[in-house]
């Protein structure tokens, strides 16, 4: 078996056990029954519980033991920024990573998962609820929503823990990654930026400018393209970068990128992966590439990129959440940071394009099509 097909096989074999998992945890939310929240967007396929919360101040007290044993129901206020497949994923491997730890829906644990619909007014909204209610614990997910998170909860002591914060230093949700002492930490996806450069000069080894749309409110997209800038002229590029602010700028501002570059890279911005279909489209009539930071944005229309997996970044961050609920301190609990990645592709973009496989790829590169 070559390595493309023994990489397949376990992707295979963790998306079985994903299944089987979050299956489990469903049976147990039916069995329990779920509320219902007044909250932007409630994702109710997961079990969002809108109960009467604890008011205790935080969950620090130790009561789950080893593996969530004990009597308590610790309730959770799940947030996550936008509604898009990276950021679902990392939604999904926190309630796995808690259920490694014997946290499980409708056991011991209730969940209050919502979503801010990409909008910076309802992350402010959802902290301030789940600060009112009191919960155990909150979880943000992606970078505004952990500002919103970690402003409410800061003075009531509640503990916060994120994801897919790319710069949580310079968010200013931690003083640093060893010692975060803000009453936050959790994961912070920082993406092979450098893997990314090279296999985009790879596959296109005649390309001059790379082209970068980002939202100049995100701090995440700052800390990209300013890294990505740096390493630009190692590769011999230069960066064409666009600011937007809102999602009704990105189609005029799609239209000026495409006629100044010969390759688009996309980052984790918010506002741009909510709007990516937009972008594919114009680029492919113009037979312009457009590389993405992670496998669902290939999956949707790019064509490569060096990848995290965001189920295992939240998996991470959810066995972080139980060591918080058995007693360890949020503020000396370490940031961590997830490096790892691998090259993915998508065949059916790269035929539509006339662009044939780099042979350094040719044995690690796993399709997703």
């Amino acid at each position: 078996m070559n390595n493309v097909s023994k990489v397949s096989k376990l992707r295979g074999l963790k998306k079985l056990g994903l299944i089987a998992i979050i299956a489990m945890l469903a049976l147990a939310m039916m069995a329990c029954g779920s509320g219902s929240s007044d909250l932007p967007s409630q994702s109710g396929d997961q079990g969002a519980s809108n109960s009467t919360p604890n008011t205790g101040n935080t969950g620090n007290t130790g009561d789950a033991g080893n593996g969530g044993s004990g009597d308590k129901v610790y309730k959770i206020g799940l947030t996550q920024y936008a509604p898009h497949p990276s950021l679902d994923n990392c939604r999904d491997g926190f309630i796995l990573g808690l259920a490694d730890e014997g946290f499980v829906e409708g056991v011991n644990i209730q969940f209050d998962i919502t979503n801010a619909d990409g909008k910076g007014e309802n992350t402010n909204l959802i902290a301030q609820s789940y600060v009112a209610k009191m919960y155990d614990l909150i979880c943000a997910i992606a970078t505004p929503s952990s500002m919103a998170a970690q402003a409410a909860a800061e003075e009531k002591g509640i503990p916060v823990i994120f994801s897919a914060v790319s710069d949580p230093v310079a968010a200013q949700l931690v003083e640093s990654l060893d010692k975060p002492n803000r009453g936050t930490t959790g994961t912070s996806d920082d993406l092979p930026l450098e893997k990314q450069m090279q296999l985009i000069r790879e596959f296109l080894p005649e390309a001059k400018k790379i082209g970068i749309l980002y939202t100049t409110s995100e701090v995440n997209s700052q800390t990209h393209l300013n890294k990505f800038k740096e390493l630009a002229p190692k590769y011999n590029f230069e960066i064409v970068a666009i600011g937007v602010n809102t999602p009704s700028d990105i189609p005029l501002a799609v239209d000026s990128l495409l006629a100044q570059v010969d390759v688009v890279n996309n980052f984790t911005d918010n506002n741009v992966v909510n709007n990516l279909q937009t972008l594919i489209d114009k680029a492919n009539e113009k037979k312009i590439p457009v590389f993405g930071s992670e496998e669902e944005q290939v999956r949707n229309g790019c064509i490569a990129s060096e990848s995290i997996d965001y189920v295992e970044l939240g998996r991470a961050t959810g066995i972080m959440a139980a060591q918080i609920l058995k007693g360890q301190d949020v503020n000396t609990l370490p940031v961590q940071v997830i490096t790892e990645s691998k090259p993915v592709a998508s065949q059916a973009v790269m035929d539509m394009l006339g662009i044939e496989l780099p042979a350094k790829y040719k044995d690690t590169i796993e399709f997703l099509d």
